[in-house]
């Protein structure tokens, strides 16, 4: 992780994988194959951010080195089942349970599509934590592009469109956390 609790692109993928395997144990499938694993963190993340290679680095070998996945002895060697271990389970709640960095950029946003992906392994308060941080960076966010709205909005119209629809768009992802956070504080 960065020195402020935020995911590096490496650990963004490891959190996908961890947490796919994770709900494949909540549903009592419990395992998957090694292709699979790949090819359905492959398929998340590029859905979320487009294609990139600097994010599909981590090897699911080196998470079977750290002892986060095991195989399953009883399956084909050259593609085997997998399964995430209780210390997987323990880095994948630890890597949900990070900050995230103020910013609008393709990390970022795979940081927030797998939060809200793998939320469910979180308790209610950790839940409530995490809508925090993320209404937190979204008000950071909000109040740079008002800063620069103030400060431009006598010049240059197309400038001034872009900064509306931003503020807008980030008005409206504030006001839908507001009302998930009450939607959790309900259960």
């Amino acid at each position: 992780m960065y020195s402020d609790n935020t995911l590096t692109p490496r650990e963004s993928i490891r959190l996908c994988a961890l947490g796919i395997l994770a709900g494949r144990k909540l549903d009592g499938l419990n395992k998957m194959t090694y292709d699979e694993l790949v090819e359905s963190v492959r398929h998340f993340v590029s859905r979320v951010t487009g294609p990139s290679l600097d994010l599909m680095g981590d090897s699911i070998e080196l998470l079977k080195f750290e002892g986060l996945i095991e195989e399953n002895q009883d399956t084909e060697p050259s593609n085997p089942d997998l399964l995430i271990t209780e210390n997987g389970i323990s880095v994948m709640r630890e890597l949900l349970n990070s900050n995230i960095r103020s910013g609008h950029n393709e990390l970022n946003q795979l940081i927030v599509a797998l939060k809200f992906h793998f939320f469910h392994h979180l308790n209610i308060d950790e839940q409530l934590e995490q809508i925090d941080i993320m209404r937190e960076t979204s008000e950071a966010e909000l109040a740079r592009f008002e800063d620069l709205y103030s400060y431009q909005k006598n010049h240059h119209e197309h400038l001034i469109g872009w900064l509306e629809q931003e503020i807008k768009r980030l008005g409206m992802r504030l006001e839908w956390l507001r009302n998930f956070k009450s939607k959790i504080e309900g259960k």
